[in-house]
């Protein structure tokens, strides 16, 4: 898997975010399947300085910037109906959110929600992953948010409600040692920003399309694990130039199915709590099944 950065970036902040992206996902390929390996990284020692990449290419003790920032958010059954100043599976302190989408169910919801943190470098990226449980142990129905800042990860926000998910469920005993693995991937997938190649290609004139990718989940289920990426639009909602938001919409699905997850195109995946890579538009999914989906 390829790491990729906006063309737009300074040449060298392009060469140091993809030379830091690359380097870790190096190490990581590099380990048996199922083993993450551990990053350290001085958190304190980063914050101290204020130095980024645009100040200091050419050494390496520098903050990495991410193209877009990043909020983690967190619930789980211990945090519903409860306001805990911090939740369980943290050191970080929790920031408040900025707002709940409209709607009571939705406002009942955000109420079990915690933010945990915001990330804009590759070394956030590390430090917070450190830092946290990996998905493997989560409790049940426990579920982690990875959301470009200032979009919440609820259908109602405006960057949502026109868009849909591609999502996978993986059955839980067979996946559990390699679903911490296959969600860093979708993690460093999504913050190199690689899902969305129109983001990148050197054909299309400036400015570059807005990405299609708001967000990506993690969900611990009794039976199976479940990682979904969100987009803000989906084919059939917007007929304006449809069939080129399909094909966008469908590479991101090979790209997670081929390059993330690592199965063959044509490989077939459902069975007994498995599903295909499949994609459904949030206002499909709200008919319980009945609503047209895309597979890949």
């Amino acid at each position: 898997m390829a790491s990729s950065v906006h063309s737009s970036l300074p040449a060298p902040a392009l060469h140091a975010s993809k030379a830091a992206l690359n380097a870790a996902l190096s190490d990581i390929e590099a380990s048996e399947p199922g083993e993450v390996q551990e990053i350290e990284v001085d958190m304190a020692a980063q914050a101290e300085t204020l130095k980024t990449v645009f100040n200091d290419p050419k050494n390496f003790n520098v903050k990495h910037p991410l193209y877009s920032a990043w909020t983690l958010w967190f619930d789980s059954p211990a945090t519903k109906g409860r306001n805990l100043p911090q939740t369980p599976v943290t050191a970080f302190p929790q920031t408040p959110h900025p707002g709940t989408p409209g709607g009571a169910a939705a406002h009942g919801w955000m109420e079990d929600i915690k933010r945990v943190i915001n990330i804009d470098s590759v070394e956030e990226f590390w430090g917070l992953y450190n830092n946290i449980l990996p998905p493997s142990a989560l409790p049940q129905k426990a579920n982690y948010y990875l959301f470009k800042e200032g979009i919440i990860p609820a259908w109602e926000d405006e960057a949502n409600k026109l868009g849909g998910k591609w999502s996978i469920q993986l059955p839980k005993e067979k996946n559990r040692r390699h679903v911490d693995t296959l969600w860093l991937y979708t993690m460093l997938a999504a913050i190199g920003e690689t899902f969305d190649p129109y983001l990148t290609d050197p054909e299309l004139l400036e400015p570059h399309p807005e990405s299609l990718v708001t967000g990506v989940i993690v969900s611990s289920r009794p039976q199976f694990y479940r990682i979904s990426i969100w987009t803000r639009s989906a084919p059939g909602i917007n007929s304006e130039d449809d069939d080129k938001l399909r094909q966008r919409i469908e590479g991101i699905g090979r790209h997670f199915k081929t390059s993330v997850l690592g199965y063959n195109e044509g490989q077939k995946l459902a069975g007994p709590l498995a599903t295909e890579v499949e994609f459904i538009s949030h206002k499909d999914s709200e008919k319980k099944g009945k609503g047209r989906k895309i597979t890949v």
